[in-house]
């Protein structure tokens, strides 16, 4: 067992152990709720798919049941990923030179960023291909959270509060996030009458199918994209100069599509498609292939300095040339050759840290720099911009099969949709309006999207799903995570409790994708003496609280397919929680 990654001891709060089935999630009561669907004899599909939508009501501040869930699957009798690109679209006559015109190249709060909504019908195809229950059953947990009620949790009631004006915007928002003209304190029932209707409808239009379990499942899903739910979304748009169109929603389904993969320190590495920003993941660790991390010292400053800097490398890449393959012609296999990484790699001082992002490079010549470094972004002063939406979901079922899912999309930011309690996702607002950018604004492209889950595959078998919320530091976390588990050794809870720091020297993925030129924020937690010899390098240093939520909130599983032993960690920097046997 000294080889099983994960396993260990040493956490401040203690690795979970099970020995037949387990999940970690975002929130203890989405957990609990693929714990219970698991327990009933349900995969490890079912299991993701139940937490995922009880996400969506658990933390609707940050989740919603009607925005994005990119997903990855791995079943244990092929040992074949799959991915489903649970992202939506614009609708068809949305347009940058509209926001250019109108908004000055903003794309400010309100429906005009709304992309049709993916997530219901990501849960629906994971189910229907790979999960074994309906949809009723999975739906179950969610729609007693949502009509009985859950005693709000610390970050839901800190977020609303943050962000009362903007729930106040709209009337249904104001009446679901502010009961009683205010928002609700930590331990107060927060129900969502609304929303349980809304999943009510369609475990009633399942159950009115009859037939087989796909039958079900296909009208469970027709009546959000075809039915009442959709007819009702595009009426308050057109009624409110809105986009979306019956059209849009029932022309929409997202894609089953291969992962993007990559291998380091004995593992492969998987993650979604370039239309979300996963595969700099795999990038950055390309970047340190060859380096003796664990000489350079965990968390020592050479070696906070060479992920920093690789991070940046990274995402300067990610700002010239990811965006939805199917409008982009993106090199994804020359950006993630190893003979691109050693030109790269070349890049990196030890001694001096780039002030700004990095030029990209130009990976269809093999060229390390193409153009100027630097971003047409505007440059800010002061605190970066806060990314407390997304969660995340993992399970493994007793059969070895892996579930890896990132939901999101806010509720502060456009408008809920009167009678459903659903605000279909917001997440036009990580499109760009500028001419030449790869994430451009387009009737019917998808923006650049941040969620992205992920499964690392060791050599030893052992299976690793994983991710966070965090924006632009999700993949920041996730990298760190990876490396205290692959390279240092650390158990699963160890590896997420170890103090993290981030990079904001690269335009924000978010309207309107502020820059920090050189910003490099590290958890209190880090000693004192490190954030100075990173100063003295250049880094333009800033610290972090101790346990802050904006270092992400990681889930992680680690399981032995041979043992069956599962080892798995949730981040206590946010309310996330793992139920396992």
């Amino acid at each position: 067992m000294e080889s099983f990654p994960g396993l260990g001891s040493g956490a401040h709060r203690p690795v979970t152990l099970g020995s037949r089935h387990m999940v970690s999630a975002g929130h203890h009561a989405a957990a609990q709720a693929g714990l219970a669907i698991l327990e009933a004899g349900g995969n490890a599909v079912d299991a993701g798919v139940a937490a995922g939508i009880a996400l969506g009501v658990l933390q609707s501040d940050l989740v919603n049941v009607a925005g994005v869930a990119p997903i990855m699957i791995r079943m244990a009798d092929s040992g074949e990923v799959t991915t489903i690109s649970g992202l939506g679209c614009f609708p068809k006559q949305a347009s940058s030179a509209w926001f250019r015109e109108n908004e000055g190249g903003e794309i400010p709060p309100g429906l005009k960023r709304t992309v049709v909504p993916a997530a219901p019908d990501a849960w629906i195809a994971a189910l229907s291909r790979y999960g074994t229950m309906r949809f009723s059953d999975v739906a179950a947990a969610a729609i007693r959270y949502a009509a009985e009620g859950f005693p709000t949790h610390a970050l839901l009631a800190d977020y609303v509060s943050a962000n009362a004006e903007a729930y106040a915007r709209w009337d249904a928002n104001k009446a679901i996030y502010l009961p009683n003209g205010r928002p609700p304190k930590v331990g107060e029932l927060f129900v969502q009458t609304d929303l349980a209707r809304t999943l009510t409808y369609m475990v009633d239009q399942e159950k009115s199918a009859g037939g087989s379990r796909e039958d079900g499942l296909r009208a469970a899903r027709d009546a959000f994209y075809k039915g009442d739910i959709a007819r009702t979304i595009a009426r308050y748009h057109a009624e409110n100069d809105g986009w979306m169109t019956e059209a849009d929603l029932a022309d929409f389904s997202v894609a089953f599509e291969k992962p993007v993969s990559g291998r380091f320190n004995g593992m492969s590495v998987y993650t979604c498609d370039v239309w979300c920003q996963g595969p700099v993941l795999i990038q950055m660790l390309n970047l340190l292939k060859g380096i003796d991390l664990r000489a350079l010292g965990h968390n020592s400053p050479a070696y906070i300095h060479l992920l920093t800097e690789a991070m940046k490398l990274g995402f300067a890449d990610r700002e010239a040339y990811y965006g939805d393959p199917r409008f982009v012609d993106v090199p994804m296999d020359a950006l993630l050759s190893d003979e691109y990484a050693d030109l790269r790699r070349g890049l990196i001082d030890p001694n001096k840290a780039w002030p700004e992002m990095p030029p990209a490079g130009d990976p269809r010549n093999l060229r390390a720099v193409l153009g100027n470094s630097g971003s047409a972004a505007p440059v800010r002063d002061g605190e970066p911009p806060l990314s407390p939406d997304t969660s995340y979901v993992c399970a493994v079922d007793r059969w070895g099969n892996v579930f890896s899912a990132t939901p999101s999309d806010t509720s502060s930011d456009a408008p809920v949709i009167p009678g459903l309690g659903i605000c279909p996702s917001s997440r036009g607002s990580q499109a760009f309006t500028q001419e030449g950018h790869a994430s451009k604004l387009v009737g019917g492209k998808r923006p650049r999207l941040t969620p992205n889950p992920a499964l690392a595959v060791f050599d030893s078998g052992a299976l690793m799903p994983f991710g966070t919320p965090g924006g632009d530091v999700q993949s920041q976390a996730m990298l760190q995570v990876l490396l205290n588990v692959g390279v240092f050794g650390m158990d699963t809870q160890s590896a997420i409790d170890a103090p993290r720091f981030a990079t904001y020297s690269f335009p924000d993925s978010f309207a309107p994708h502020p820059y920090y030129p050189g910003r490099l924020t590290l958890e209190g937690r880090i000693e004192r003496k490190t954030q100075d010899a990173l100063a003295a390098l250049g880094h333009d240093v800033v610290s972090w609280p101790d346990w802050t939520w904006k270092a992400g909130g990681v889930c992680a599983i680690v399981a032995d397919p041979t043992t069956g032993l599962k080892a798995g960690g949730a981040d206590r920097r946010r309310p996330s929680g793992v139920a396992g046997l």
